[in-house]
């Protein structure tokens, strides 16, 4: 995308966000937790807090990017998309959406999603483009899925007419069942032409649950929802959707590039399925 094209962009013209560097935010836990560096103390004193409940976090948070890397060259090598509507964003970090599907199809298209000033800040990593393709980023909230398909920035990023990629990483576990989370997915998967595919991963208590107990109450007690589900629950979201072998697994095991000694030692659970 060109500078021009940024700068006529709404991320652009936003307000500069406000962000609180005192108190804790998912998005720079989880940047330290890959180590990143945009993160402050009160971001390093939570993710040690759950590092103690659960020492092998930060290898467990490089798992789950892997399966990012993973899950987006298979959806352009495999499956043929090239279209993909990333939610729940995050910092930007070295191997994005748009790198990984550009790199195999330079014609791919991604729109990028996130409520939070933190990754506003950072979006220009995010408008970065192959010619032939397009990139771009919205400010949008998943609590509001119609706000999300009924952006204008969709529309001229994505055709709506042709299969397209729901990502949903590492994201449904900031959101309780009664806040309507099930039904979000639901709405944005009904918006999705045939042939799209949703990928989701999400951690969990299945392998320990005392341990996973200890971070949840450390989010906690940090003002973070932490909401881990069962295998039964994520592919609960999967609902009406026709599974990529091998279904929903722990996400070292879902079409590893390399041999895995112990799929359990990831506690997320992780999966892709296509919508008929």
């Amino acid at each position: 995308m060109s500078d021009q094209a940024w700068m006529d962009s709404p991320s652009e013209r936003a307000p500069a966000p406000e962000i609180d560097t005192t108190v804790a935010h998912e998005a720079r836990v989880y940047d330290y937790w890959l180590g990143g560096k945009d993160n402050f103390e009160a971001d390093r004193a939570l993710g040690d807090a759950m590092i103690h409940a659960i020492p092998s976090l930060p290898a467990m948070a490089r798992e789950n990017r892997a399966f990012l890397g993973r899950a987006v060259r298979y959806l352009v090598s495999e499956a043929g998309i090239r279209q993909f509507l990333d939610i729940g964003t995050g910092i930007p970090t070295a191997g994005n959406v748009h790198e990984i599907a550009q790199q195999v199809a330079p014609e791919s298209r991604v729109l990028y999603v996130d409520h939070d000033p933190i990754v506003l800040a950072h979006a220009r990593a995010l408008m970065t483009s192959t010619p032939e393709g397009r990139t771009e980023f919205i400010m949008a909230d998943l609590r509001e899925p119609k706000s999300i398909t009924s952006a204008p920035e969709l529309a001229r990023t994505l055709d709506m007419d042709k299969p397209v990629a729901l990502m949903l990483v590492a994201i449904l576990m900031y959101f309780h069942d009664n806040e309507g989370v099930y039904d979000w997915v639901s709405t944005l998967v009904d918006s999705l032409p045939p042939g799209s595919y949703v990928a989701i991963t999400h951690p969990t208590a299945d392998f320990d649950a005392a341990s996973m107990a200890g971070a949840v109450a450390a989010a906690t007690q940090a003002g973070i929802t932490l909401v881990p589900r069962s295998k039964s629950e994520v592919e609960r979201f999967f609902d009406g959707l026709e599974f990529v072998e091998p279904g929903v697994v722990p996400v070292m095991d879902w079409h590893p590039d390399r041999p895995v000694d112990d799929p359990n030692a990831a506690w997320y659970w992780a999966g892709i399925a296509r919508k008929p």
